[in-house]
């Protein structure tokens, strides 16, 4: 199989993307209730990734991606999960709450979306946009706390949303799930089950 070095000029960035669903999950819990919401939104209609079976680091800031247009200064799990991203329209990001924020391994995941932005590199700080802009991506973000209310998750949605917003993502739908942490407790929630489901398919809409 050729490294993700070599395969990189076929990716086709800056094309529209296909209408793919690609789900990610930041928990490093195995069947715990975010791994449960994910497996509801993308039941028959995406394809699911879990961070915590790549293995993978956090941006160096080495630049490369500016000139390369996408991560190689590390070379790693990520490499993996690039072409995913470029070919899936949809995404859905779901992470639990830790600590008032998005876990380590989504925050190491957003952090490697970075070589997706150009720069001008004669002005700094200068202008900027991304290559998955105007391309009418769409995705969906969930948060999962223990805790009863929305200042209890902190900024866990907004470490998700503002991210994608500026890489070029449509937030379509938002789900903050509240007062559930023992594993698997979310399947008493049918209420929020049903609206994950729910929203799965105005995702797959969204995107055809």
């Amino acid at each position: 199989m050729d490294s993700f070095v070599e395969t990189q000029d076929k990716l086709p960035i800056g094309q529209i993307p296909a209408p793919q669903i690609l789900g990610i999950g930041g928990s490093p819990r195995k069947g715990g209730n975010s791994d449960i919401l994910l497996q509801h939104i993308l039941h028959n209609i995406g394809e699911t990734k879990q961070l915590r079976d790549y293995q993978f680091q956090s941006c160096s800031g080495c630049e490369k991606c500016r000139k390369d247009k996408i991560c190689t200064g590390l070379q790693d799990g990520m490499s993996l999960l690039y072409p995913k991203i470029i070919e899936a329209k949809g995404l859905v990001l779901v992470s639990p709450t830790h600590n008032y924020n998005i876990t380590a391994l989504m925050k190491a995941f957003i952090d490697r979306l970075y070589c997706f932005y150009n720069f001008d590199n004669k002005n700094r700080p200068g202008p900027w946009s991304s290559q998955l802009e105007n391309q009418g991506r769409k995705a969906i973000i969930v948060a999962v706390c223990e805790q009863e209310n929305k200042q209890d998750m902190g900024f866990t949605l907004d470490a998700m949303r503002l991210p994608l917003e500026a890489l070029g993502y449509d937030i379509v739908e938002e789900l903050p799930v509240f007062g559930v942490f023992a594993r698997g407790k979310v399947k008493e929630r049918k209420r929020i089950l049903a609206k994950a489901s729910d929203l799965g398919k105005f995702l797959e809409q969204a995107v055809s």
